[in-house]
């Protein structure tokens, strides 16, 4: 029992980490997969919730709320893309003010709220426009409007609001209960995390999708709402294990000091020196990059990009003031964190198109499958929603694979622990999305065709998997390579924020589609006659010629992605700080990393 107690007092706290009560955690009670895995049945269940509801959203919107095709899809996106928009802002209320843990719990409840007004709303006839057939007498439905709308837009949205400021703190709370050196266990985290995911989308995709065609949008979206409770339980049922890290304040101002400092001291030149540099004792040449280390403070290489923000550091020897404010003088360290922060937009900015794509199969792909044979059998119809399952029924066997057999063998040919770097399967994931819109532009010109030819002439739903399929092989690569890299180059206090980066490219990638399906309905509409997408019968449009439209768009993207993808350096003190912790890394190592991202 003494031996016990000696171990503990060599390690008695891992980092400045506290618990729930703000207490210093202990290496032997907090944190580790356990903690990790309480996290994770939260993201399992919310998934569960949201997808339900997001995935089948254009139904309800369409069918019971009455609006026309067009409007229902940007609708949908539009809601889609607030979701991961507002995880900006749970990211920052995090890092800056209430912890990740307090922010999942606040924003929790509130998405909890949203979806049991959104189950009463569709249960209360009431509450909805009279029963309609919008494809057989669109002109006489009565569009939902006054208390009706406000009712359905304030469900709808407070369900954005606490999924988006959950989603990214979800994702850090999860991470933090590793220690930084732990690079593999990180690594098999993400992979669990997108695990968790899939399980999540495919129940309610299949199970929750199923009740609500069967049995109604009230009973479906309840079921929503009992699975979020569900999630809320697994979160609070680990609280006693939690490591949390400690709030400092706005994280935005120390970003807001090196640029006022940098605009003051635009005239200063930078001096070839590194010594003159505040906040600099110590260097160490590693490819173009220089330790700098600030005392009593983590440190962060000096890199030669954004060369201008170095003025920020500049010492004025001639100032009669012992001190300088902050807002006239900062350290390398916090300058090299701004810089970091600016070379991860051009990679962020990559992977909108990408999302742009998911967006199509939540939206039009799901009405393109009502548009054709849904029987599987003489009494079992498919609901168009749940073919989206089809790439996570793959991904449920697909990610285990990939942790167990794929990431071992690349790692014995790369030396990375996680097989391949972020950057890389980002790479992979945006190469592949391609496919999926050339897959669903064959299959939509070619159900067209024959629905022309004999409208009683419908082509099996299963025709449109492959683009399923295809891009749910490309969401692994890419939504996992980006989480971990946003994660991984994040600095102490900013994990929330920079992960929330993720989900806000989702957020942008379905702004952009509802802004291309208006821009593409006003140029190609000619004198009377509408656009690609401008009628409620896709046997009208065009669907075939926008997704043609979007499969080049990805693959110009791609070669966009490759320039900034080489163009991007590693900051080496972060590669250093998630580096296995079997020992150091020599400099061979460390420059290979840093060069090949």
């Amino acid at each position: 029992m003494s031996s016990n107690k000696v171990n503990y007092n060599e390690e008695p706290c891992v980092d400045d980490y506290i618990d729930w009560r703000d207490r210093p955690c202990k290496p032997s009670k907090h944190g580790g997969m356990r903690a990790a895995l309480a996290i994770l049945g939260l993201q399992a269940f919310e998934m569960m919730a949201i997808a339900a509801v997001g995935n089948n959203l254009i139904t309800y919107v369409f069918n019971e709320m009455h609006f026309p095709l067009s409007k229902s899809a940007n609708v949908v996106t539009n809601f889609v893309g607030t979701v991961f928009l507002l995880s900006l802002l749970g990211g920052f209320l995090s890092d800056s003010y209430l912890g990740s843990y307090r922010t999942m719990l606040l924003f929790g409840f509130i998405e909890l709220s949203g979806f049991i007004l959104l189950s009463i709303q569709a249960h209360l006839p009431q509450m909805r426009p009279p029963k309609c057939d919008m494809v057989l007498s669109f002109s006489e439905c009565e569009e939902a409007h006054g208390l009706k709308k406000f009712i359905f837009f304030t469900a709808v949205y407070l369900v954005a609001l606490g999924s988006g400021c959950l989603k990214p703190n979800i994702i850090s709370l999860a991470a933090d209960q590793f220690r930084k050196k732990e690079s593999k266990k990180l690594s098999t985290y993400f992979n669990c995390a997108y695990f968790a995911f899939c399980i999540g989308e495919l129940i309610a995709l299949t199970v929750l999708v199923w009740v609500q065609t069967h049995s109604g949008m009230d009973i479906g979206f309840g079921v929503s709402a009992a699975a979020m409770a569900v999630g809320l339980i697994c979160l609070l049922c680990g609280t006693p294990l939690y490591r949390n890290k400690p709030t400092s304040g706005s994280i935005f101002t120390p970003i807001a000091q090196v640029f006022v400092a940098a605009i003051t001291k635009r005239k200063q030149v930078c001096p070839s020196s590194l010594e003159m540099l505040h906040g600099s004792q110590s260097t160490i040449v590693i490819h173009h990059c220089v330790s700098t280390q600030s005392p009593g403070g983590s440190s962060l290489l000096h890199t030669d990009k954004f060369r201008f923000l170095d003025k920020a550091c500049i010492k004025i020897q001639d100032d009669t003031r012992s001190n300088e404010s902050p807002w006239r003088l900062c350290t390398v360290s916090q300058v090299e964190q701004v810089k970091i922060l600016l070379s991860v937009v051009p990679i962020f900015a990559c992977t909108i198109i990408f999302n742009t794509i998911l967006a199509q199969l939540q939206t039009f792909s799901v009405q393109q499958g009502s548009a054709m044979n849904t029987k599987l059998t003489s009494n079992f119809q498919i609901p168009p929603a749940s073919l989206q399952s089809i790439p996570y029924v793959m991904l449920v066997f697909l990610v285990p694979l990939y942790e167990t057999a794929f990431v071992p063998m690349s790692r014995k040919i790369t030396g990375r622990e996680s097989g391949i770097s972020p950057l890389q399967r980002v790479g992979v994931g945006l190469f592949i999305a391609t496919f999926s819109m050339v897959s669903a532009a064959i299959v939509e010109n070619k159900r067209r065709t024959m629905a022309l030819r004999d409208p009683k002439d419908t082509i099996s739903i299963f025709w449109i998997a492959p683009q399923f399929l295809v891009f749910g092989v490309s969401e692994m690569f890419t939504a996992v390579g980006l989480i971990e890299f946003f994660y991984k180059q994040s600095v102490e206090g900013m994990q929330s924020f920079l992960t929330a980066m993720t989900y806000c490219s989702y957020s942008f990638g379905f702004y952009l589609s509802s802004l291309l399906v208006s821009l593409v309905n006003k140029v190609t509409s000619r004198s009377g006659h509408g656009g690609w997408l401008s009628d409620n019968n896709l046997n009208n449009d065009r669907l075939d010629l926008f997704y043609w439209l979007l499969a080049g768009l990805s693959f110009i993207n791609f070669f966009n992605y490759l320039f900034w993808s080489r163009w991007y350096c590693y900051n080496p003190s972060l590669v250093g700080r998630h580096a296995s912790p079997s020992g150091a890394k020599d400099s061979k190592v460390l420059m290979n990393d840093i060069e090949r991202g």
